[in-house]
């Protein structure tokens, strides 16, 4: 655990006179612009199916330019084409933790961020069309009544450093990375992984593992659940002509599709069992087999029930 200290030089930003001693300074704009809304129903008339779709609009701060171009009703509904401030993220040249700098990738985890409070901060206004107002910087007089085209600006920090007196304490920081003179850089297994980890917080190493252990997990999970989609969608459509061929008769057409639906979720799912024990089987053959009996059990009850069906 380790604590962001004081950089050299403080996250200035001169248009708004906003300075922090952080890793990264923020600055989010968003720009008052219509927004089209659009709903659609269908109906019927005269044995003919319609579609109906009504369009609404209503003014929000976006932090994207709308493009009023492609509206339905431009007209009375027209956005500028660009904004008069752009939103854009400083980040310290030098970041270090006690005696050690911090490599880029360490840096690039750092994306805890807090809106800046400026409520503690003297901000000189010399534009009579710069207004503060609830920690916003408006680039108009009257923030509560915003035309189209107003802008408002947001700060927001990350890796809080410095003597802890505004806008807060300095952040804490877990770091897992190898150590090469006074720099922090990313350590690289036998097995070829690279270990360059930052968490925003007090952790032990039990506790850092513990957390990318999780990640990993999640990760593991969701290529799985990406892939058996894959699957699903390959062999319903590689069935679709199955289907086709059967369109023209109402009942049967819904009975083979269901059966074609069961089909492509029994086959996908096996497939899928079958790429998962072919990573386990190798570390783990017993779990590894066990899925591979599991990938093989819809084909099992259609082989048992085969021969009942022949008897009946």
């Amino acid at each position: 655990m380790l604590h962001l200290p004081v950089p050299g030089q403080p996250l200035y930003d001169p248009n708004y006179a906003v300075s922090v001693q952080a890793v990264k300074l923020q600055r989010r704009v968003e720009m008052y612009q219509w927004v089209e809304y659009s709903e659609s129903r269908d109906y019927e008339e005269n044995g003919e199916k319609k579609t109906e779709t009504t369009y609404s609009y209503n003014t929000e701060w976006k932090s994207e330019v709308i493009s009023s171009r492609h509206f339905d009703q431009e007209v009375g509904h027209t956005n500028p084409s660009a904004m008069a401030v752009e939103s854009i993220t400083v980040v310290a040249q030098d970041v270090w933790v006690g005696r050690l700098f911090l490599s880029k990738g360490l840096v690039d985890q750092i994306t805890d961020f807090h809106t800046l409070s400026l409520q503690g901060l003297s901000v000189p206004l010399t534009n009579t069309f710069l207004t503060v107002y609830d920690d916003y910087f408006y680039h108009t007089a009257n923030p509560r009544r915003p035309e189209v085209g107003d802008v408002r600006v947001r700060f927001a920090y990350a890796g809080l450093s410095g003597d802890g007196v505004y806008p807060g304490p300095a952040h804490k920081v877990s770091v897992v990375a190898m150590q090469q003179g006074d720099q922090l850089k990313p350590f690289e297994t036998r097995s070829g992984d690279v270990l360059e980890i930052l968490y925003m917080g007090e952790l032990s190493a039990k506790e850092v593992f513990a957390k990318e252990h999780q990640l990993n997990n999640m990760k593991t999970w969701a290529l799985r659940l990406g892939g058996w989609v894959l699957m699903f969608l390959g062999v319903s459509l590689s069935t679709r002509i199955i289907y086709t061929l059967v369109d023209w008769v109402p009942v049967l057409r819904e009975l083979v599709s269901a059966g074609l639906k069961i089909f492509a979720l029994c086959v996908s799912c096996s497939l899928t069992l079958l790429t998962i024990a072919a990573g386990w089987i190798f570390y783990r053959p017993l779990l590894g087999w066990a899925i591979v009996l599991l990938a093989f059990l819809p084909v099992l009850i259609a082989h048992a029930r085969a021969p009942a069906k022949k008897n009946q």
